[in-house]
């Protein structure tokens, strides 16, 4: 019988959706504990490549797979198809240009989020994105935030997500999916509260960043990242309102490692604003998406209901959408800091 008319099975056969370096990451998690794992990926040459090298052509091209463990394709259906559990791992401006393409019923699907975006146009999660598009049940979504940089997994340094669920059985069954010798996981039941914060420290890494290439210096940068913490507390308080310690590593950690990493793109991008370099221009020069360029327009337009107090989000959006000069923008945040 197929799977997506059957009783839903979880995790079952699992498919990692996207090819970056986030999904090749979590992909190398996964087979150390599963058999075996579906991966769609958008182009034939570079699923060919891989093959042939067992490595991913493009995205952390030291980590080497065993690829007769990975069933590989370009069709997303027959991915969708055949598998129990989804892995959706793509940048999110990009997100909707891949779903789209679905045309099977993933309603009794699971789906487990990594996207770590908004969906743009629709300024929505994306679990609820498809529960609202695809039919699929709140029990049946989770979602993956860190703190986890993937280059730090391909390094096999000490990693640690949260996985979260509505059921906390399933955050937990998926969570052994994921942990290793050097990735420890934690599960949570506050699916929302984790998308919303893993939106929002992109923005604040940015706003990091931009302080980082105009050298404000160290003292300044903790008082940012001391007032970003209490902003994603009031916003993530006042759009899903719940008991949560912000200083859980979901939430704080998330947005330390994003904001001071030499990984974090994000990061990266807002220090070449910081220097000097045109919006244009940083994102030109970028080669991986910084999910927080457009994070910052969408939670901007969400907080129009809402009305929380968002010096920091307002002052990213105005560097990067109201062409305000970077210096003039972090001043006028920083007379609401304390």
């Amino acid at each position: 019988m197929n799977s997506s008319t059957s009783h839903p099975v979880f995790p079952g056969k699992i498919a990692v959706m996207g090819g970056g370096s986030w999904a090749t990451a979590l992909a190398k998690l996964l087979l150390v504990n599963c058999e075996s794992i579906a991966w769609y990926m958008r182009r034939d040459d570079r699923i060919a490549d891989f093959i042939a090298s067992g490595r991913n052509p493009a995205y952390l091209t030291d980590v080497e797979f065993d690829v007769s463990r990975i069933r590989f394709s370009s069709d997303i259906n027959a991915v969708c198809d055949e598998c129990d559990t989804l892995l959706l791992v793509m940048p999110s401006p990009y997100f909707k240009d891949h779903t789209d393409k679905i045309t099977v019923d993933i309603s009794q699907k699971h789906i487990v989020s990594a996207v770590k975006g908004i969906v743009p146009g629709d300024n929505c999660l994306v679990t609820d994105y498809m529960i609202g598009h695809f039919g699929v049940e709140r029990d049946n979504c989770l979602v993956v935030a860190g703190p986890c940089h993937a280059e730090e997994v391909a390094l096999a340094r000490p990693s640690y997500l949260t996985i979260g669920c509505t059921d906390a059985d399933r955050a937990a069954v998926f969570a052994q999916c994921l942990s290793g010798k050097n990735t420890h996981t934690i599960t949570s039941t506050d699916v929302d509260g984790i998308e919303y914060a893993a939106v929002l420290k992109n923005v604040y890494a940015i706003a990091s960043g931009i302080v980082h290439g105009i050298k404000m210096g160290d003292n300044f940068l903790a008082m940012l990242m001391s007032n970003a913490i209490r902003e994603m507390e009031r916003f993530v308080s006042a759009v899903v309102p719940r008991r949560r310690d912000i200083c859980d590593s979901v939430y704080l950690g998330d947005l330390l490692v994003t904001a001071y990493s030499r990984f974090s793109r994000n990061h990266n991008f807002g220090s070449m604003i910081g220097r000097g370099y045109s919006v244009k221009a940083a994102r030109m020069e970028m080669e991986q998406t910084a999910e927080g360029y457009y994070a910052a327009r969408c939670i901007h337009d969400i907080n129009d209901a809402y009305g929380v107090a968002m010096p920091i989000l307002n002052g990213v959006y105005d560097i990067l959408y109201r062409n305000i000069r970077p210096s003039v923008a972090i001043d006028r945040m920083s007379q609401y800091f304390d």
